[in-house]
C-alpha cells in the first residue's frame, strides 16, 4: 500500500465505504432513541460537527479553484476519486451535477451488463428518485434476477449514493435493497452542509 510522506497509509476506498456505512447505522440509531435531553445535545453535536467540516471543505474548494489554471481539474479529479468525492458528497459539494453522475454510473453498468446480452436504459431522475429499465435480448442474461440487480445497484451507488431511490424495471421479483441513501446520514437537511458547488 502507498504511503504517505509521514507514513501514514493512504484512505483505502472500501474501507471508507464501510465506515460510511457504519455512519449511518449510528445515525440511523441515535434517530429510533428516545427523546432526551442527551439524543438532542448528540444531534446537535452532530450536526455542527458537520456545519464546520462543510465550511472547511468549501474553502479548500475556493482556494484550489482560484490557485491556478489547473484549480478546476484537480475539483474534477477529486470528485472522481472514490474516497475524496465519497467525502464531497457527504457534504453536497461534489463538482458533478446527481444527473451527471447517474450517466456516468450508467455507462459502466451498460459495459459488463452488455457481456450478459442485457441493456440498461435511464427511464427517468426525479427529485433523487432513479428509475432505470433493463431489458434482455433473445438469450439468456447469463445471471440470475438477484445478481443483475446487485450488479446494478453496486454501479449506481458507487458513483451516486445520494440518490433516494432505485427503481430497476424489467427484472422480476424485485427484492428490497440493501443498500442505505446517503441522504439517510444527513436527514432532510438538518445535518447537510452549505450545499454549495464550486465551479
Amino acid at each position: 500500500m502507498a504511503q504517505k510522506s509521514k507514513g501514514r497509509p493512504v484512505a483505502d476506498s472500501s474501507g471508507f465505504q464501510e465506515q460510511i456505512k457504519r455512519l449511518s447505522e449510528l445515525v440511523a440509531q441515535l434517530e429510533q432513541m428516545p427523546d432526551s435531553p442527551q439524543k438532542t445535545a448528540s444531534k446537535e453535536l452532530l450536526q455542527l460537527l458537520m456545519e464546520v467540516h462543510a465550511q472547511g471543505l468549501e474553502r479548500v474548494l475556493e482556494i484550489v479553484f482560484e490557485s491556478s489554471q489547473g484549480g478546476s481539474a484537480t475539483i474534477d479529479r477529486l470528485g472522481k476519486d472514490e474516497v475524496a468525492g465519497g467525502l464531497l458528497l457527504l457534504y453536497s459539494l461534489h463538482p458533478h451535477a446527481l444527473e451527471t453522475r447517474v450517466q456516468m454510473a450508467l455507462e459502466g453498468i451498460r459495459t459488463r451488463l452488455r457481456k450478459l446480452s442485457c441493456a440498461i436504459d435511464l427511464v427517468s431522475i426525479d427529485e433523487g428518485v432513479v428509475h432505470v429499465r433493463v431489458s434482455k435480448s433473445g438469450h439468456s442474461c447469463g445471471s440470475s434476477t438477484d445478481g443483475l440487480r446487485t450488479l446494478i445497484e453496486n454501479g449506481m451507488y458507487e458513483l451516486a449514493p445520494d440518490i433516494t431511490s432505485l427503481e430497476i424495471l424489467g427484472l422480476e421479483e424485485p427484492s428490497p435493497t440493501g443498500f442505505v441513501a446517503l441522504e439517510s446520514l444527513v436527514g432532510s437537511g438538518s445535518f447537510h452542509g452549505s450545499g454549495h458547488h464550486i465551479g
